[in-house]
């Protein structure tokens, strides 16, 4: 992969001491738009993600996509030279993104008036189930506990089924979006000459329930308790997926004033278009159940390529359910390069994601995969003044460890 070209972020030093999803997803954001970010891994292991789904010669191909253009060290963080480790990366860093349970740190001698004292203009980001305060943050809190108290399994699902989750850990990813948000509004902040370091405090709940749209007033105001409403968007009429001919589904948000009068004329119904019971979202929604059973016929009587090709033409909003295979081989996708060819360790092909956002002036990039366990031990620890008698020490005392393949310094090379 050839380097990208210098993203907004770089001169941004990050240190992720994080495992599995929210924080690591959040400094891979930071680290695809230049920000060099080091990850602290434990010696032995490693972050648990490198074993997560499926694996390509023992690694996982999440923890390719998960740490690229990330370097890795293997710290023991439970060791005091360890801990010396992580404040000496501190002293430069701008950044430290952190998913322990709240007090995990403060143990360890890494807590935030620790750090404050070392790096007062550092911005620690803190992700955690609850939150750094309350009575439950002590509690452990994964991405599926955030997503049901947040809400959002409450409303998931068929309305005659247990609720369901997505298939994806949204919960996590959504407090790594937040995460990223804080973190650059603080920097902001001390960029801009208007503050010093700060925590930024993120929990899972709280990111999933920030999604959570009129969810509070609705109830307030009226008692109305929002639940499980299957493939429909409740409130807003008609927005569903409806049945094709040969059995696939089509989604049609058909949910504007001037779109349902076009869609109902492209179906057949101008009577419908024309109603004056259905000219506003409101009364639409008092008759939803007829509209979306007059559109389910019509779509009920057609391929699916037939339903889109009339719809588009009547600009009515509308979708395939795309897979995994249909996204990886869709024009629109490969036009905006968000399937980027790239080259495991060993040498093989493999497709992942590209960038988001699209940045015209200063887009962001992949230098390189996911790391191996400490290839970036040896350097990063001589960039902090360790000489090589004190990293051999510490590698001999268990405090870090190496990568065993013995490239860091050209992995060094290609990370600065």
């Amino acid at each position: 992969m050839e380097r990208p070209a210098e993203g907004p972020l770089a001169g941004i030093r990050v240190v992720e001491l994080g495992n599995l999803i929210a924080a690591p997803f959040a400094a891979r954001l930071m680290a695809e738009f230049g920000a060099e970010v080091i990850k602290v891994e434990a010696p032995g292991e490693g972050d648990p993600l490198r074993k997560w789904r499926k694996l390509h010669e023992g690694t996982s191909l999440w923890w390719y996509l998960q740490s690229r253009n990330k370097k890795s060290v293997a710290v023991n963080m439970r060791l005091p030279e360890g801990q010396e480790v992580v404040r000496r990366l501190v002293r430069d860093a701008d950044v430290l993104i952190e998913n322990f349970r709240p007090g995990t740190l403060e143990r360890w001698g890494l807590g935030w008036e620790a750090l404050k004292a070392i790096n007062p203009n550092l911005v620690m980001v803190r992700i955690s189930g609850f939150g750094q305060d309350g009575p439950y943050r002590e509690r452990p809190g994964f991405g599926a506990v955030g997503e049901a108290m947040g809400g959002m399994r409450f409303t998931t699902g068929e309305p005659d089924r247990p609720p369901a989750r997505t298939g994806i850990s949204i919960g996590d990813s959504l407090a790594a979006l937040h995460a990223v948000m804080g973190a650059l509004m603080a920097l902001l902040a001390i960029k801009s000459g208007r503050g010093a370091g700060q925590v930024v405090d993120v929990s899972l709940y709280e990111s999933v329930f920030n999604m959570m749209e009129s969810l509070v007033p609705e109830y307030d105001l009226f008692d109305f308790v929002r639940a499980r409403s299957g493939g429909s968007l409740p409130g807003i009429a008609p927005s569903n997926s409806y049945p094709t001919a040969e059995g696939s589904y089509v989604i049609v948000a058909g949910n504007g004033d001037g779109i349902f009068k076009r869609l109902m004329t492209a179906i057949g119904r101008a009577d419908l278009a024309s109603d004056p019971r259905l000219s506003s979202n409101d009364g639409r929604v008092k008759h939803v159940e007829e509209i979306d059973g007059v559109i389910a016929e019509w779509t009920g009587r057609h391929s699916l390529d037939e339903v889109t090709a009339a719809l588009d033409a009547a600009e009515v909003p509308n979708g395939r359910i795309y897979s995994v295979a249909d996204i990886v081989t869709d024009p629109q996708y490969q036009s905006r390069d968000m399937i980027l060819p790239s080259t495991l360790p060993d040498g093989t092909q493999v497709k992942m994601p590209g960038i988001v956002p699209k940045l015209s002036q200063t887009p962001g990039g992949v230098a390189w995969l996911g790391p191996r366990l400490g290839e970036h031990t040896a350097p990063v620890l001589a960039s902090l003044g360790y000489s090589a008698d004190e990293i051999e020490a510490l590698v001999a005392g268990g405090a870090v460890a190496r990568d065993k393949v013995g490239r860091d310094e050209t992995a060094a090379g290609d990370a600065s």
